[in-house]
């Protein structure tokens, strides 16, 4: 039963309120065959009521939802085509794992249904439970039997809505891996919703970032990184400086006393600068543009990285981070330091 599905998903100009409250205000998104793409943003950002109209749990007020060729926008959620794995597992606790994963399967033959929930079982690494009960099992191996439960019928669309938040560090990051690993195998599109940016980068081949109900960038993990396309994606993706500037006569821009170098084309009248930490250079051997003196007030080991809080001289009140692998590190601490901001990576919002 298992199958390569040919289905996009697509999402037309998508709105839903809740009385006066604007919840997707003109959502629209693209979504190629095999595809897994990540619904990331804040808590009432939108992003789960679009996965539940996506899922006929919510009927949108206006907008196309289209799985395949196939128009569900007014179909009811049985009639979609899709599994859909909760938060909370939502698995029947009086049943065991078997009957479980055969709930969705009712109306075929037993032994098909028992042939299929082996086949599932043996995919999701539980082979052997088929007897066992939810209340004997551990959070990572339940919503393994809800993954298996989801993909039991064969969808054409996989809807994930925040399926890692119950369970604890090392066992989400450890079925983050698993669920990626095997949605590539079975080829199924995939919507999974999200808050958790590091799931996100690591499993999407796409994120859409959503604000407010609306698609803030629909991008690779490394653009959304690398080239935020709003200050709220940038503020909300990773961690950055933020610098507050005013354009000067020169071409530079005027942050406080200091006066910066940047490659933007558009930079108006007065706006904010950000920088990621591990762009800024520390104690540079080579001389650098946009070079100041600062003052060192914290040092923190990381494992992987150091990071750095400093004032630059010229901006007093005003704390900034850089990170820098560990080996980068000789010499530090110490009080003063070089501070290189390279104006390749000082990013302009107006």
């Amino acid at each position: 039963m298992t199958r390569t599905p040919t289905v996009d998903l697509q999402i037309r100009d998508i709105h839903k309120g809740f009385g006066a409250f604007k919840a997707l205000d003109g959502v629209s998104l693209e979504i190629a065959a095999g595809e897994l793409v990540c619904l990331l943003g804040p808590s009432g950002c939108g992003k789960t009521t679009l996965l539940r109209c996506i899922a006929g749990l919510e009927r949108q007020d206006r907008g196309t939802i289209m799985i395949g060729a196939r128009d569900v926008s007014a179909l009811a959620p049985q009639a979609r085509d899709y599994g859909i794995l909760f938060q909370s597992y939502a698995l029947f606790p009086n049943l065991t794992v078997e009957q479980n994963i055969g709930y969705g399967l009712a109306g075929n033959h037993r032994e098909t249904i028992r042939s299929r929930v082996g086949e599932m079982l043996e995919l999701v690494g539980l082979r052997g439970s088929e007897k066992k009960y939810p209340g004997q099992l551990s959070g990572g191996q339940q919503q393994r039997v809800a993954l298996a439960r989801a993909l039991a019928p064969a969808p054409s669309l996989l809807l994930l809505d925040e399926p890692m938040s119950a369970l604890d560090a090392r066992v989400r990051e450890h079925l983050c891996g698993e669920l990626r690993q095997l949605q590539k195998r079975l080829g199924i599109t995939t919507l999974m919703v999200t808050h958790n940016q590091d799931e996100a980068m690591l499993m999407a081949d796409r994120i859409a970032v959503i604000n407010q109900g609306r698609v803030e960038q629909f991008a690779s993990a490394q653009q959304i990184y690398r080239a935020p396309a709003s200050a709220f994606v940038a503020d909300f993706v990773g961690q950055g400086n933020w610098l507050p500037f005013e354009r000067g006569h020169d071409g530079q821009v005027r942050v406080g006393g200091l006066s910066l170098s940047v490659e933007s084309a558009d930079v108006g009248r007065s706006g904010r600068l950000f920088c990621r930490p591990e762009a800024i250079r520390i104690n540079p051997s080579t001389p650098e543009a946009n070079l100041f003196d600062a003052q060192l007030r914290e040092l923190t080991y990381l494992g992987n990285r150091c990071r750095l809080s400093f004032q630059l001289d010229a901006l007093p009140g005003h704390t900034l981070l850089a990170e820098l692998e560990p080996r980068a590190m000789p010499g530090l601490p110490q009080a003063r330091l070089k501070i290189a901001l390279p104006a390749h990576s000082l990013q302009v919002f107006n």
